[in-house]
């Protein structure tokens, strides 16, 4: 019995440090956790449609370009390597640091996924990145460029397909997260929360302040949030220029683009390479990335036409129509939203079922007919229904047998001009008197210099024909001494000899003193 006490305080002796030891294991534990997440970076996904390989390079390094007051700012982070950009083939990836206004803190990490063309194939690709963790950090970003805004509406409608076709088959739970997003996203009040907006002197008594939805918003909310880019706004110049566009012509893309996307809740901006631009506020915007440093603003820019910026939630039909009278945002409202649903479609071949766009119904029609391409003529841009549906194939022939074919063309083109050239007589030029007297009067008259004397040679042959004419009268009528003409002919080469002596010398043929 005496034991028992002595058994008892030895367990508790035991047990006591054992619980203390533990406490602080559990204690270390919590914190080393906290720090852990304190410094982990937020994840922020961008998927980027659309454009080509060059272009979505061009976007970002707008979108990761060094906006700081102070250029002469130094950072270790910006001297590292650029990650490098796969996007050649098929998803491509890349990603980029969001630093701080100061350039030393990192705000977020940036995943790019990125893929040029909406084929049907590639949606197995696009499954995968919409999980329930992701969808409210992921933004949607479409590309589209002033060097062809005649396949911008044709291109957003596919784009839209394919991404209704990939949000259609997700699980049940990443569907519960879009509508949770999309309510988020549709509820902000142009902009902004409830908190903010209590924050900047609104009333608010009863509780958030909520504005009730304009005709034409959040019909068709895809469940992610959206923005459209229009890369190359200079080129609106040059379409204006070369091609004879309009204010009117610009109005009309301007309330088209405007009206389909205020269906979607996205947003719109138009870039302009090396200009500065709000891209970069807009896509922080969007995925909820904000300085700690310096507040950004994000203001809607709806007057000059190369840098439109119309942010979510702030559009609406009374806005659009402003901008030019009569253009049909009913109409333009109801045909998108049915050709939407409706599977995609290749960009580059014509479409099986033309029933909407022969009626002109279709949205895409109703744009292409008022926009079209400057290069091509209106019965090429749109076919007749008998010819949409045929296919264009070529047959090409071997190349040897494409050759043997040449060589005997070649042949036959080179007996016949051998044979032409046979029957034709060559010209032979001449020339009468009148076209010799032509000649020499605009030639004129030819001198040499014969011992510092000019002589005009048309006098001198005038001369020598005289006196041959001369002679031979003279061999007609009396006979000639052979000695004489001898003597004559030495004495004037005398003369011609003596014109050309040098001092110091004596004339050729004379005899010497």
């Amino acid at each position: 019995m005496p034991s028992s006490p002595k058994r008892g305080s030895k367990a508790g002796m035991n047990s006591r440090p054992t619980s203390k030891d533990g406490s602080k294991k559990n204690i270390w534990s919590s914190l080393l956790d906290s720090v852990a997440n304190g410094k982990r970076l937020p994840e922020k996904n961008l998927l980027i449609l659309g454009g080509t390989p060059e272009s979505q390079r061009e976007f970002l390094e707008t979108f990761s370009a060094d906006t700081s007051a102070d250029p002469s700012l130094v950072n270790d982070k910006r001297k590292g390597k650029t990650p490098p950009i796969a996007n050649q083939f098929a998803l491509g990836y890349t990603y980029r640091d969001v630093l701080d206004t100061d350039q030393e803190d990192t705000l977020a990490r940036v995943s790019a996924y990125l893929l040029s063309e909406p084929s049907p194939s590639f949606a197995p690709l696009l499954k995968p990145l919409l999980t329930p963790q992701s969808v409210p950090e992921t933004l949607v970003v479409i590309l589209l460029d002033w060097s062809d805004p005649w396949t911008w509406i044709r291109r957003l409608r596919e784009w839209v397909r394919l991404l209704r076709s990939v949000l259609v088959s997700l699980d049940d739970d990443t569907k519960i997260v879009m509508e949770e997003t999309m309510t988020e996203w549709r509820d902000r009040k142009r902009g902004m929360d409830a908190n903010s907006a209590t924050a900047g002197g609104l009333p608010n008594s009863g509780g958030p302040v909520t504005i009730p939805l304009g005709p034409g918003e959040w019909d068709e909310g895809l469940g992610i949030p959206m923005c459209v880019v229009c890369q190359g706004a200079d080129k609106i110049e040059k379409l204006e220029k070369d091609h004879g566009w309009n204010e009117e012509q610009f109005d009309f893309i301007l309330q088209f683009l405007r009206t389909i996307l205020l269906k979607h809740g996205a947003s719109l901006i138009y870039t302009t390479p090396f200009l500065a631009n709000s891209l970069q506020s807009l896509i922080h915007s969007s995925l909820g990335i904000h300085s700690l440093l310096k507040r950004q603003s994000l203001k809607h820019n709806v007057i000059d036409r190369d840098k439109i910026l119309v942010p979510a939630n702030w559009d609406s039909w009374g806005k659009i129509r402003i901008i030019r009278e009569g253009f049909d945002m009913e109409g333009a409202s109801t045909a998108w939203s049915i050709e939407i649903q409706d599977p995609p479609e290749p960009l580059d071949q014509p479409p099986d079922d033309a029933e909407g766009e022969d009626d002109g119904t279709s949205a895409v029609t109703v744009f292409e007919q008022t926009i079209k391409d400057p290069k091509r003529d209106t019965s090429i841009a749109h076919p007749p229904a008998t010819t949409r549906g045929s296919k264009i194939e070529i047959e090409t022939n071997d190349m040897q047998f494409f050759l043997a074919d040449q060589l005997d063309l070649l042949e036959k083109l080179r007996a016949e001009d051998e044979k032409e050239r046979a029957n034709q007589k060559v010209p032979q030029l001449e020339m009468s008197p009148m076209d010799e007297g032509k000649v020499n009067e605009h030639i004129g008259p030819v001198q040499f210099n014969m011992g510092g004397i000019q002589v005009d040679a048309d006098d001198m042959l005038k001369k020598l024909r005289d006196r041959e004419t001369s002679r031979a009268q003279r061999r007609e009528g009396t006979p000639t001494n052979p000695g004489d003409e001898k003597a004559h002919n030495q004495a004037l080469a005398n003369f011609f000899a003596g014109l050309v002596k040098k001092p110091g010398s004596s004339p050729r043929g004379s005899p010497s003193a």
